[in-house]
């Protein structure tokens, strides 16, 4: 080997019948974030799904509000706040047929409320009470995935599965931009394509995996390039924009349902409260950079939209507002209410046939149960 071949300048000819597998250009992701709102695109839009949009990111805000307020009063043992997400929470929910399933990180609660879960029941995991809170088969919404990125495989897993069986059904991944950090984030898309199994992954590009911003994370010019290395296209959407999530969410899933593969969607969004109430964000950015984002408010983006087309007025704002409020004091008011806790359930839905070593804890914690209640008589 040659002085120039051990320094790495060698560079064999590949045979002549060698070829690319796909061509990169149509998986390639626009230049800029695909938008709808204050474009021509706009006016194509349906008023009564923006109508709608407007209503669930109005309630979704006030959910969050809630729920963090819940934490301050000790209801709560941490909540990861979406507030300035909520476009993308939403319409991931929106985006998916019944029969589909959704697979949330710790930070779409709201997606998850969003599916039809109950606003308690999403909060349950996080108050410590249960490691879920909700059959994730009654509305086809996996566990909040606390690990980084371990939902994804699942979702390939589950869509990979559903296609064998002949199953109609999609399965819709959400992560956050540090999650496209972890080797899990490679090996699921290293599989979906490969299977060409029917699965969206959603990244919300938030800005920050809790302090660590994206330019220390990753040097590509987005993160929706990442989809062309593994064989699938990559969207690249304004996450603060209802109406554009929605709308490539609907191409990806589609896409999917029809034989197309997965699709690698990201959403450049931002989070405006800090990563969870534990976390104190103004050590590592600015007053300056969060009053920015304010300003591209996915709740104003969309209601200015709204306002300027005439389909949307005081009264109809006011009962956005009404029905939010009636919906945070119903979760003020259950989640005020001390739970009633079996420690037996520690059992329940762990194995479908215990194994001997779990009857054996199970044996030893009734009986130090019902002494503990004799003693108490």
């Amino acid at each position: 080997m040659t002085v120039m071949e051990q320094r790495g300048a060698y560079r064999p000819t590949p045979p002549p019948a060698w070829q690319p597998r796909t061509d990169p250009a149509p998986l390639l992701p626009d230049a800029e974030p695909y938008r709808v709102l204050g474009t021509h695109a706009a006016a194509k839009a349906d008023p009564d799904l923006l109508r709608r949009l407007y209503a669930h990111l109005v309630r979704g805000r006030r959910y969050n509000a809630q729920a963090t307020a819940l934490t301050k009063q000790g209801r709560l043992a941490v909540y990861p706040s979406s507030t300035g997400q909520e476009a993308c929470e939403i319409a991931a929910a929106l985006a998916l047929e019944e029969r589909d399933w959704l697979f949330p990180s710790y930070r779409d609660t709201l997606a998850a409320v969003a599916r039809g879960v109950d606003p308690v029941e999403a909060l349950t995991l996080l108050r410590g009470d249960w490691h879920t809170g909700y059959d994730p088969h009654t509305h086809r919404v996996a566990p909040l995935c606390t690990p980084l990125a371990t939902q994804l495989p699942h979702a390939v897993g589950l869509a990979h599965a559903a296609r064998l069986k002949g199953d109609d059904v999609v399965a819709l991944a959400m992560v956050g931009d540090g999650g496209t950090s972890e080797g899990d984030f490679h090996e699921a898309l290293n599989f979906a394509a490969v299977w060409q199994a029917p699965v969206v992954f959603l990244v919300q590009n938030n800005g920050f995996a809790i302090s660590v911003p994206l330019a220390k994370q990753t040097a590509a010019p987005s993160l929706a390039h990442k989809a062309v290395g593994y064989g699938m296209p990559g969207r690249l959407v304004d996450g603060n924009d209802a109406a554009a999530v929605l709308e490539v969410l609907g191409d990806a899933v589609r896409h999917a349902r029809t034989g197309g593969g997965p699709t690698l969607v990201e959403a450049v969004t931002y989070r405006i409260d800090a990563h969870t109430n534990a976390d104190d964000a103004t050590r590592y950015r600015g007053d300056t950079e969060v009053d920015t984002w304010r300003s591209h408010d996915p709740i104003l983006l969309l209601e200015h939209e709204l306002t300027e087309r005439g389909l949307l007025d005081e009264d109809a704002k006011q009962a956005a507002r009404d029905a939010a409020e009636a919906m945070a004091a119903d979760l003020r008011e259950r989640m005020n209410q001390d739970p009633v806790l079996n420690p037996m359930d520690l059992f329940a839905h762990v194995y479908a046939e215990p194994t001997p070593q779990l009857r054996a804890q199970q044996d030893q914690l009734r009986a130090e149960l019902e002494a503990e209640q004799e003693g108490t008589h």
